[in-house]
């Protein structure tokens, strides 16, 4: 069973998102709150396997209770999944540089809202590439840093594989582009996660902006 906690200021929302988990019997939904503070607390009493978090809350907003839950070696486990609106894009980037596994629509289907929160409980990351290049577009007007020196201790090959991943593609879409077998792809992101001390797929994209190899507006 997997357990959730929701943490959003509307128990409109957190009502309907929690008919939506549970409808297949394999979730269940063991807290929620209103507040980001109130949200850090349950988390930490309840321990998760996934939270779904709101962006703009009261008290405490949506990326700094995932900056602080990602943070908390107690809560290694717990997977932070961020639910944002089309106009919030540039506090998606924020949440997923704060190490959040990935992102969801407000407005996305149930089925594949169940979907995203077991693939965040298999320890995987959630990152559509359309909204994943939407969302790192967002910040082309004021691009992070670029800072290449972590590329350093990296082969051409593992810059090349941390480009598509910084793209938003699959592994079998990185074996697919770069004429790698899926084992092979997978062996490279698995690398380069140690190597890059990245705690999910989430954080290689945001390296791959950061040291440049990937820039807002680059063709996919």
């Amino acid at each position: 069973m997997i357990r959730v906690v929701l943490v959003d200021d509307q128990e409109l929302l957190r009502t309907g998102l929690r008919a939506l988990v549970e409808r297949d019997g394999d979730v269940t939904v063991v807290g929620e709150a209103g507040t980001g503070r109130q949200g850090l607390a349950r988390v930490r009493e309840l321990r998760p396997d996934v939270v779904l978090m709101d962006v703009r809350m009261p008290d405490l907003d949506g990326l700094e209770a995932t900056r602080l839950i990602v943070s908390d070696a107690a809560l290694a486990g717990v997977a932070v999944v961020v639910l944002t609106t089309f106009d919030e894009d540039e506090l998606v980037f924020g949440a997923i540089r704060a190490g959040a596994a990935g992102f969801l629509l407000k407005d996305v289907a149930p089925d594949e809202l169940r979907q995203a929160v077991r693939t965040v409980a298999a320890g995987e990351s959630l990152l559509d590439p359309t909204v994943t290049g939407r969302v790192l577009a967002a910040v082309a007007a004021t691009p992070p840093a670029v800072d290449d020196s972590r590329l350093a201790a990296l082969t051409l090959r593992e810059r090349d594989v941390l480009r598509e991943v910084g793209r938003g593609r699959s592994n079998d879409e990185v074996a697919a582009v770069l004429h790698l077998s899926p084992a092979t792809a997978r062996t490279y992101v698995s690398r380069l996660l140690t190597r890059l001390h990245a705690r999910d797929r989430s954080q290689l994209v945001v390296l791959a902006y950061e040291t440049g190899l990937v820039r807002p507006g680059d063709p996919g």
